[in-house]
């Protein structure tokens, strides 16, 4: 139904462990930004998603909020900032407050 992730520069990106436990997974019939391949980087171990990589979004990497132990960066850093796809939420779930709220996936 939805899922917290932050698109971070991939300059900024640093594997501090782990990275060769990452297994891939690439599709390119994904349902937003039709005609791009997105990767998902999956832990070999576990099986939850790191993070994915998309073909139309050069340069950066989605990361998903639940991968980031430092709980000090979800109330700085990684706070919300916007909300997309709000016109497809369940009536019983509340939005976001104080953040921009989009029908669909701003450009960037």
């Amino acid at each position: 139904m939805f899922a917290s992730n932050f698109i971070i520069d991939d300059k900024h990106l640093k594997h501090l462990r782990g990275q060769e436990n990452l297994k891939q997974f690439a599709q390119a019939a994904t349902t937003y930004r039709k005609g791009n391949t997105m990767t998902n980087y999956f832990c070999s171990t576990c099986g939850t998603l790191m993070y994915r990589v998309g073909s139309g979004f050069p340069g950066v990497s989605i990361l998903r909020i639940g991968t980031v132990d430092d709980f000090s960066l979800h109330e700085t850093k990684l706070r919300p900032r916007q909300e997309w796809f709000v016109g497809e939420r369940n009536n019983w779930l509340k939005g976001v407050e104080g953040v921009e709220h989009f029908d669909v996936m701003p450009e960037f």
